[in-house]
């Protein structure tokens, strides 16, 4: 039997690179050797299905995201995203359920608890021309659900606890138009999104409104759970949103911020795995840059050979605008230009990580651009790496970053007295003062689905195992601060590691990356890779 099907129907089409089409009958997937997809006309863009069996018929489901039918390289069987499961998904949910309940009193009158996450929403640089999509952290955190403008509503059961059946989640999410997906690609639409995140129900986005109004008609005394400090979808928010809190049908309204973060901060064995896959191809990246340096190459050069390493090893993005500064532009902490040519002689100080399947690593290195350190290029150096390797043995569940923070800055107190930067007699409160001088940042922050991830939690906690951290020490000396030897002006250094906190002794997840004066000079004078 033939079968013609327009690409309207299909919404896949001849020459597309990355179909995300399953062909099913009564919601079974076929084996390939039963339909099969062939072009029958690249002028005309139509499919042919071949029936080889029988004359069932055929059901084309598409899914905005890969799934692992379409993308086995990439998922698993039952993963929503890499190496995510449904049922981590949902634990996660669970355990969100479960840390709003407790934080209830024993005469709290609260009878229930409504969350409402958005997505993030497509955005655009001009007419038509969209920036790269990146999921909503929390949203994708609770879900996995790939798609822009969409919401995810939990809805927590009387009386559940922590079990995994303590909730219902409902996705609301865009309907399916052949005509957008025509020239924006296939969505999920509200059957397939059931079946590719395993949520209780879905429905179209349109839809959302109703549900919200009914369900303040049907509830009260509720607490409502709504980042309504930092709004995800502005239209959202202004239209639905303002008037749902303003209504005050609620019992209560909570920032979901801090519950998010207090999840987030303690990483799954999942998400420790996904965190160093980021962290190596990050620092095998690194190794490729150093390489390809050389005297009078551009900053701008050096970002380019950065995205396209991090690109070609899996990673989707970088993390962020990486920062390539030589010479005395390091002495920008946040320099992102990105413009200019480095001098022979000069180092140069790059800043960047990559994003892999939601989870982002963060990198420092400094090195010189000609593969050799000046003397005084080398004792600022390893001044710095010195009080690097003291604070990663640091980086236990004994301390808090803030507590390795103070310790960072006494030791570059000693490290800038022995380079006669601080006079030996100088008072304590002198030396600690030149050292938040020459480096004005904190020693490390958080880092997993954001770079700065889970702001809202404090450096002055403890850290606890399955945390991942930065350890990021530097001196920064400006050309022009005449306080400082004439040999160290214009110089500026920073070694930044992704860390590990374990119960013992902390992982240096980018171990790999050159760190060492000898070891930078072996990769930066070794062979180039073009």
């Amino acid at each position: 039997m033939m079968v013609k099907v327009t690409m309207a129907r299909l919404l896949c089409y001849w020459g597309m690179t990355q179909t995300r089409c399953q062909l099913m009958h009564t919601h079974k997937l076929f084996a390939p050797s039963i339909y099969a997809c062939t072009v029958r006309s690249k002028r005309t863009k139509t499919w042919v299905v071949q029936s080889l069996a029988s004359s069932f018929p055929v059901q084309v489901r598409c899914f905005g995201q890969p799934v692992a039918h379409t993308h086995p390289h990439l998922l698993s069987s039952g993963e929503v995203t890499p190496n995510i499961t449904k049922e981590e998904y949902r634990e996660r949910r669970s355990r969100l359920v479960g840390r709003a309940r407790s934080r209830e009193g024993s005469l709290s009158s609260i009878t229930g608890h409504l969350f409402i996450f958005p997505s993030a929403c497509r955005v655009y640089m001009a007419n038509d021309i969209p920036y790269p999509f990146r999921q909503n952290s929390d949203f994708l955190y609770l879900c996995g659900f790939q798609e822009p403008n969409s919401v995810l509503v939990i809805q927590a059961k009387d009386d559940a606890g922590v079990s995994a059946d303590n909730h219902t989640a409902i996705l609301f999410v865009p309907k399916k138009d052949p005509h957008k997906e025509l020239w924006e690609g296939p969505c999920s639409g509200k059957e397939g999104t059931v079946e590719l995140t395993g949520v209780d129900s879905a429905y179209n986005y349109s839809d959302l409104e109703g549900f919200l109004y009914n369900f303040c008609n049907q509830h009260h005394n509720f607490k409502l759970w709504y980042d309504f400090i930092s709004p995800v979808q502005n239209k959202f928010h202004r239209d639905v949103m303002s008037q749902m809190i303003g209504q005050e049908r609620h019992g209560a309204v909570e920032t979901t911020r801090k519950l998010m973060h207090e999840l987030r901060v303690v990483k799954s064995v999942a998400e420790v795995e996904l965190m160093k896959q980021s962290v190596e191809i990050a620092s095998q990246a690194f190794g490729s840059v150093m390489r390809y340096s050389q005297p009078k190459i551009e900053e701008s050069h050096l970002w380019a050979k950065m995205d396209f390493e991090c690109r070609i090893r899996g990673a989707q993005f970088l993390a962020y605008p990486p920062v390539v500064a030589g010479g005395s532009r390091a002495n920008t902490i946040h320099y992102t230009a990105n413009n200019q040519v480095i001098a022979d002689g000069d180092l140069v100080l790059m800043d960047a990580g990559c994003e892999l399947h939601g989870y982002s690593s963060d990198l420092t290195r400094t090195w010189p651009v000609n593969g050799k350190f000046s003397p005084a290029q080398r004792a600022l150096y390893e001044a710095v790496l010195a009080v690097h390797t003291v604070c990663v043995s640091l980086s236990t569940p004994r301390n808090s970053l803030d507590e390795i923070h103070r310790q960072m800055l006494a030791l570059l107190g000693i490290e800038l007295q022995k380079l006669g930067i601080v006079s030996q007699s100088a008072p304590a409160t002198d030396v600690i003062r030149k050292a938040q001088e020459l480096c004005p940042h904190h020693v490390g922050h958080y880092l997993g689905m954001d770079v700065h991830d889970t702001e809202d939690i404090s450096r002055r906690v403890k850290l606890v195992p399955g945390m991942v951290i930065t350890v990021e020490p530097g001196i920064y000396i400006q050309k022009d601060d005449l306080s400082v030897d004439e040999r160290f002006r214009g110089i500026g250094i920073r070694i930044e590691d992704n860390i590990l906190i374990t119960d013992t002794t902390p992982v240096n997840l980018s171990e790999k990356c050159p760190r060492t004066v000898e070891g930078i000079e072996r990769v930066v004078s070794g062979a180039r890779q073009l």
